[in-house]
């Protein structure tokens, strides 16, 4: 949500410099690919695609707010949703992982499928314990 609110606040500026801004910030210099990317995309960038971003965020924001208070609420829908968008993350983090290996990526994949498995589990665990209540109802 503060995302959103940031990139609101971008409307009027030069995207292009707060674009280099941050690469000072993160101490990326011009000779990387991604900044140099970065700065070219920035440049380009119009209000009407601006606010395109903030709609992303917010949708972006809602699925995972709900899938949040699903959770809370443990219901099973939200486990579901909670598997599924968990293991789409895993093709791109394999890939990202075959591509340029590093610790903190091992990292991510490793905890991405530690959250896959657990959820997996859980739905398992359920289904067991609806079929054993079907089970004592007969």
């Amino acid at each position: 949500m503060l995302a959103s609110l940031w990139v609101l606040t971008l409307r009027h500026k030069d995207l292009e410099e707060v674009a280099a801004h941050i690469l000072r910030i993160v101490h990326l210099g011009p000779e990387h690919n991604s900044a140099r990317w970065l700065l070219r995309t920035a440049g380009r960038i119009t209000g009407k695609q601006l606010g395109l971003v903030v709609i992303g965020i917010l949708v972006y924001a809602a699925i995972r707010f709900t899938e949040a208070a699903g959770l809370w609420l443990e219901k099973e829908w939200a486990e579901w949703f909670a598997l599924l968008s968990g293991g789409l993350y895993l093709p791109w983090e394999i890939f990202e992982l075959v591509r340029r290996p590093t610790w903190f990526k091992w990292g991510v994949l490793g905890i991405n499928i530690l959250i896959v498995l657990y959820m997996a589990w859980l739905l398992a665990d359920s289904y067991r314990r609806r079929r054993a209540g079907m089970d004592l109802d007969v």
